[in-house]
C-alpha cells in the first residue's frame, strides 16, 4: 500500500510541480498545471532555483546579486500565480531554492511527498527541447520518483484547454 493509499480523499490534493523561469516556453508549463488543477483538484506549486554559483564576487558584491535574484523570482513568481488566479480559485505555493536546477527538483520531490507531477515545458527550438527538459530525460525512467509531464513549447492556450 502506498502513502497515498493511507491518505483520506479529503485531506489529499495532489501538487503538480512547475519550474519557474524566464523561459518564454515556462508559461505554457504554469498555464497546462493551472488547468489540470482547475479540474482535478490540487496545488500548483512554482519553484525557482537561483544558481548559487553565480555568486563567486566579493562578499557586499554577492549579498547585492543574491538579492537582486529574489527580487526578480519573487515577481515573476507573482506574475505567473496572477496568471494562474485568473483560471478560477487555484491554490498556489511559491518556493525558491539555491543551487543546481536538477539537485533543487530532487531535494523538493523528498520534501513534499505531496508533489505527483513535475511539468515542464519543451522549447521551441530547433537546438532541442531545452538544457532542463533534456537534462531529466537523459537522467532516465528511475530519476525521480514522480511523472513528468513536458508540454510543448508551441501548442496553444486552447489546445492546453482541449486537453486538459
Amino acid at each position: 500500500m502506498t502513502d497515498i493509499d493511507d491518505r483520506d480523499d479529503d485531506e489529499y490534493k495532489r501538487k503538480f510541480l512547475v519550474i519557474v523561469d524566464d523561459s518564454p516556453e515556462c508559461a505554457k508549463a504554469v498555464t497546462f498545471a493551472a488547468l489540470r488543477v482547475r479540474r482535478t483538484g490540487g496545488t500548483v506549486v512554482l519553484l525557482s532555483v537561483i544558481e548559487s554559483d553565480q555568486y563567486q564576487h566579493w562578499l557586499g558584491v554577492e549579498e547585492i546579486m543574491r538579492a537582486e535574484a529574489y527580487e526578480a523570482i519573487d515577481t515573476l513568481q507573482s506574475r505567473h500565480a496572477a496568471n494562474i488566479a485568473a483560471f478560477g480559485s487555484i491554490k498556489v505555493e511559491k518556493v525558491v531554492r539555491e543551487g543546481k536546477t536538477t539537485e533543487a527538483i530532487e531535494e523538493l520531490l523528498a520534501d513534499d511527498s505531496d508533489i505527483a507531477i513535475l511539468v515542464l515545458a519543451a522549447a521551441d527550438s530547433s537546438e532541442g527541447p531545452g538544457p532542463l527538459v533534456a537534462s531529466i530525460i537523459a537522467r532516465g525512467n528511475n530519476a525521480l520518483r514522480v511523472p513528468v509531464t513536458v508540454v510543448p513549447g508551441s501548442i496553444s492556450d486552447a489546445d492546453l484547454a482541449a486537453i486538459c
